[in-house]
């Protein structure tokens, strides 16, 4: 996978260069992850396969879950609960999220790359990147480790709700979990500001 982004930032000097991404945006259910990484070397040849978390299968994304981890020289994964998300916002919510999972990184980033979204006020010197899952190595790793966390919690969540499906949809709108949402009503982790769970109240 190329990086020029991550390769003219080492070249500058900055090794220890953050990548943050999300998982769960979208969905109408459950929470949002947000996950952040410092990786030692981005350009290691066990990250070879790392890409956009959505390009990789579910094995894959596990398989590749702990390669990261291994070579993660920091790394923090938040939850935002559906409680906040309805009480601020998607929008302020992912960007809290962002703020937070880079505070916890230890050690501190020199530089933080994002995807798609700028975190304001961040000290740390930062760049949103379009597309950012798909050509920085840093936010590619992000995403797999939010998208794997997440879809953990959403599995726990089917054993607990199995009417809702949430094993298979994780939380998204498909025509099953409106399907089910419209028979059975909603559960506490449905997200109440979103359009199409607010439409069924």
């Amino acid at each position: 996978m190329q990086s020029s982004i991550e390769q003219t930032l080492r070249d500058s000097g900055l090794t220890r260069i953050a990548g943050v991404d999300e998982a769960g945006r979208g969905s109408c259910a459950g929470p949002l992850v947000v996950a952040a990484v410092i990786l030692k070397d981005p350009f290691d040849k066990a990250l070879a396969k790392v890409q956009d978390s959505k390009k990789l299968s579910e094995k894959v994304r596990e398989e590749l879950f702990d390669v990261i981890i291994d070579c993660a020289e920091a790394l923090s994964i938040i939850e935002i609960s559906v409680e906040e998300i309805d009480s601020f916002g998607l929008h302020k919510s992912n960007i809290e999220g962002m703020r937070r999972a880079v505070a916890d990184l230890k050690p501190e980033p020199e530089y933080v790359l994002t995807d798609g979204y700028a975190i304001p006020g961040l000290a740390t010197p930062n760049l949103a990147v379009w597309k950012g899952d798909q050509v920085a190595i840093s936010i590619s790793a992000a995403s797999i480790l939010a998208k794997v966390y997440r879809d953990r919690i959403m599995i726990q969540l089917d054993a607990e709700f199995p009417e809702y499906g949430f094993a298979g949809h994780k939380g998204y709108s498909s025509a099953s979990h409106m399907a089910a949402l419209r028979k059975h009503g909603l559960t506490k982790h449905h997200r109440k500001s979103f359009a199409n769970v607010a439409e069924l109240l």
